[in-house]
């Protein structure tokens, strides 16, 4: 009996030491590492990064400097608001996955621009991102339409840019492919925007009416001066810059507001113009 009792003693000492042990290699043992998968599901699409090279592209056709705010919608593993931040502008990224975000966190800590490149976990269609200079993304094209009007009243100028998808009839201002240079070998091109001043109905002007219709960027109508209508012609919105064609003069200035000022050049004569929205 004795000796039964010492060795039930020693066995369930044995036991509380090898449980002992587990709970501090449990302990021990260091989270796992997040490493994000291509082709992993997301909320809305699925994760494929951005190829570095077309990262710098887009950034470039958009002229990012230290003076922009660059939001980037869906921003996965965070590669692209951390180059923009290298390049000393401010960036945040918005992002669903929570993982991605923490991950994205840690990459911009080890890039040192932790105090420019910023990130959340949101929905991009629950966020506000109206107050950004530059909005970059790699979505899927029902997702840049869905975007598209929330856009489009953003302030005239900013400059937005897609990777390989487009937004539907809205053309864009310049697209720039890689064609498989860099190492890009799929998704490589970039499509570019400049959100246009809204512009369409009639302006008065000093001798009669400048009327516009507008889709996007493309502008078209008449202009009435005393009896004489011209059609307006080549008209094109870039940010609040407006220029167009009408009676064989060229029409060139800046939207603010209610009032357009710029310059009317005939024949290289030029002459100051103005037109107040009615």
């Amino acid at each position: 009996m004795h000796a039964m009792r010492k060795a039930s003693v020693r066995i369930v000492t044995g036991s509380c030491l090898s449980a002992m042990v587990a709970i501090t290699c449990a302990i021990a043992q260091p989270a796992p590492v997040f490493e994000p998968k291509v082709g992993q599901r997301g909320k809305d699409v699925v994760w494929v990064p951005t190829n570095q090279n077309l990262v710098d592209k887009m950034l470039d056709i958009a002229k990012v400097t230290a003076q922009d705010y660059v939001i980037d919608l869906g921003s996965g593993d965070g590669r692209t608001v951390i180059t923009a931040a290298k390049r000393g502008a401010t960036a945040h990224g918005i992002e669903y996955n929570p993982d991605m975000v923490e991950l994205s966190k840690k990459n911009a800590e080890k890039e040192g621009v932790s105090a420019r490149a910023t990130f959340e976990k949101a929905d991009i269609f629950q966020s506000d991102f109206s107050k950004a200079t530059v909005i970059t993304m790699f979505l899927l094209p029902n997702l840049n339409i869905k975007l598209r009007p929330a856009i489009l009243d953003m302030k005239p100028g900013t400059r937005v840019v897609s990777n390989s998808f487009d937004m539907g009839d809205w053309r864009a201002d310049e697209t720039v492919s890689l064609n498989g240079n860099g190492g890009c070998t799929s998704h490589c091109t970039a499509y570019f925007w400049i959100v246009p001043a809204k512009v369409q109905g009639t302006w008065k002007t000093p001798q009669g009416e400048l009327t516009l219709e507008q889709t996007y960027q493309d502008i078209k109508g008449t202009l009435k001066d005393g009896n004489v209508i011209a059609p307006v012609t080549e008209g094109k919105m870039t940010g609040d810059k407006i220029a167009f064609t009408a009676g064989g003069t060229r029409y060139t200035g800046t939207v603010s507001g209610s009032t357009m000022t710029g310059k009317a050049n005939k024949g290289g004569v030029e002459t100051d113009w103005t037109a107040t929205r009615l």
